[in-house]
């Protein structure tokens, strides 16, 4: 609700605009928004670019009656902020610019009020303010903001920028039409802003958005504002006044003869070839990440000392030349980086390593081993609906690994490496209400796995007690490891399969199961749930959900990747719950988690 005093301090547009763009800050993923701003910016590029840069802010232009006022409208927009304000040198200077008058009559103010998003990461939702009282000269140019919205954007923070690493991601934006529109230096902040806008071919909502480099960086902005002059086209437009990132964009020419059209055009169509054939070659980045674990690179590398290809070879037991041409890609791709003293190891790379947290390695050898194998078939798969790997292996795959115990281990410590997505999940409410309860309470972790979340939930909540129900040889590694994180003594263990799920719980965890099976095989394990579960008990299902749109997601990457190797497939929300009706249970509500999982609440019907 607009109060009166709100809106003697700001316009009703500006409210609705602050309230919209506070909400968008809140729930962007910075992966996930990339991707649809810039939608040719996928896979290891998108990965890359991901890794540098973080959603920090969304910003729009307001018009208080006064600076003074306009605190008390953020604060009544949820957005409270004590910090003193800073002069904002890009935007007064935009605005003398694109509305012929002297930077000197123009008072801009940056104020960020803090915002937090999905997982609690700091953000905020930077406020760019110009005072116009009512009868002001200004009025006219607040009007015409208002209606454009030229200085709303999305910004993103670069981690640690260097002149290198800037004209990098600068490069990487400009493959998929981001084009230069801008920028500056603050010296008030001791930061370098570089603006970019996308084309109006570009199929993305998104059309202006900011790095933003702390330093002074005005030797790479020098470059970047020299592009956007020397530009055969100029973007101009920005985010719309929605105040939720979409916006309108127009080209203009800048005196481009039909030759330029023509360069122009040529230029795009290179870029769409070039894009295409970054998506063709991605087999070899999968094989190049699987070798890279398989030989140990990364044990064998530090993320401080180089180390020369030569020195490399010596310790894995490769040829020094073929392990060059191998290091040099995976530079490329961001698993490490070189200089003139050897190469070093990346945030990326550690990840590999068999002792890191989280490792990942065990992904990379199952992506670069059988799956990669099965992905051959994947077009069998669509023509059949047999899954690729029954095709080439002549079994299911949870039959293969049960022959293999050295490849079903791995595959076990494969589904750990996604674990950082269950990070969030011990503060759900239904678990939070578990602890509180005065008698304790137990939460049964059915096809746990190693015990990965379990054992969160239990570090979480002293007084829960766990019962994890697995196979039997991966109720040995899960006594193990659980035992070795100082919660084996609240936990059982039952060997067994879906038909054995304990009665006594009144917390259930199903954690990426329900994907790996066909709809009537879902229906068979909710129903055994639904038996064993006593009526006030709540089940938390842990699962990626499909977009009901063309959003860019792992669901749908994964939804591929469970046609070609399970036979399963990811879902819906509605298809979930339809799925939960069946078994006599109801989906009360989802959450977001890391990793674009979710967590689903669901309950006796």
């Amino acid at each position: 609700m607009i109060t009166p005093a709100l809106a003697t301090a700001l316009a009703p547009d500006d409210v609705r605009r602050l309230r919209a763009t506070a909400e968008f800050v809140r729930e962007q993923e910075t992966s996930v928004l990339l991707s649809r701003v810039l939608p040719g910016l996928d896979g290891p590029e998108l990965r890359a670019v991901a890794d540098r840069c973080r959603f920090a802010h969304a910003a729009l232009l307001v018009f208080p009656a006064d600076h003074p006022g306009l605190r008390a409208a953020l604060a009544a927009c949820g957005l409270p902020d004590d910090a003193a304000d800073q002069p904002s040198v890009v935007v007064r200077d935009r605005l003398a610019a694109r509305h012929a008058l002297d930077p000197a009559d123009l008072d801009v103010r940056i104020l960020r009020p803090a915002a937090h998003g999905p997982s609690g990461e700091p953000r905020a939702v930077e406020v760019f303010a110009l005072a116009v009282p009512p009868g002001s000269a200004l009025s006219a140019l607040a009007a015409h903001e208002r209606a454009h919205d030229h200085e709303a954007h999305l910004a993103f923070d670069v981690d640690q920028p260097d002149p290198l690493l800037l004209r990098g991601l600068r490069a990487s934006l400009a493959r998929h039409g981001a084009v230069a529109d801008g920028g500056g230096y603050n010296p008030h902040e001791d930061g370098t802003v570089f603006y970019f806008a996308t084309p109006m071919e570009t199929k993305t909502d998104y059309r202006r958005m900011e790095l933003y480099a702390s330093g002074d960086h005005r030797d790479v902005l020098a470059e970047h504002l020299e592009e956007q002059r020397s530009g055969a086209f100029k973007a101009s437009g920005s985010l719309a006044s929605t105040g939720t990132g979409t916006c309108t964009c127009t080209w203009r020419g800048t005196g481009a003869d039909a030759g330029a059209v023509a360069v122009a055009v040529a230029d795009l169509e290179s870029r769409a070839a070039e894009s295409l054939l970054r998506l063709l070659t991605g087999a070899w980045t999968t094989q190049a990440l699987a070798t890279c674990a398989d030989l140990r690179l990364p044990e064998a590398l530090s993320p401080h000392a180089p180390l020369s290809a030569e020195r490399l070879a010596h310790e894995v037991g490769a040829r020094p030349d073929a392990l060059e041409t191998l290091l040099r890609y995976l530079a490329m791709v961001g698993v490490v980086t070189e200089d003139r003293d050897g190469f070093r190891l990346t945030a990326a790379g550690l990840l590999l390593r068999e002792d890191a947290a989280g490792s990942m390695r065990p992904l990379a050898l199952m992506y670069g081993g059988p799956f990669y194998q099965s992905f051959a078939h994947l077009a069998h798969a669509v023509r059949t609906g047999e899954p690729g790997f029954e095709h080439l292996y002549g079994e299911n795959h949870f039959g293969h690994f049960a022959h293999d115990p050295g490849l079903a281990a791995t595959f076990d410590r494969s589904m750990a490496a996604s674990s950082r997505m269950f990070d969030p999940l011990p503060a759900h409410p239904v678990l939070t209400a578990a602890a509180a309860a005065p008698t304790p309470r137990t939460v049964i972790d059915v096809a746990g796995g190693t015990g990965e979340l379990l054992g969160r939930v239990l570090a979480a909540h002293p007084s829960l007690r766990g019962i994890l129900l697995e196979r039997p040889h991966v109720v040995a590694a899960a006594r193990e490891r659980l035992t070795a994180t100082g919660v084996g003594d609240r936990c059982a263990y039952q060997v067994g399969d879906f038909a054995d799920v304990p009665s006594a719980g009144d917390v259930y965890l199903l954690s990426r199961v329900l994907h790996d099976w066909d709809d009537a095989r879902c229906r068979d394990i909710l129903r055994h749930l639904a038996r064993a579960m006593p009526s006030h008990a709540g089940l938390l299902v842990v699962e990626r959900l499909l977009p009901t749109d063309a959003t860019p997601s792992l669901a749908t990457a994964w939804d591929l990747h469970m046609l070609c190797n399970t036979g399963g497939r990811e879902r819906r929300a509605d298809e979930y719950a339809r799925l939960f009706d069946t078994a006599g249970l109801e989906l009360v509500g989802h959450r977001p988690l890391p990793l674009d999982a979710h967590v689903l609440h669901v309950r006796k019907r």
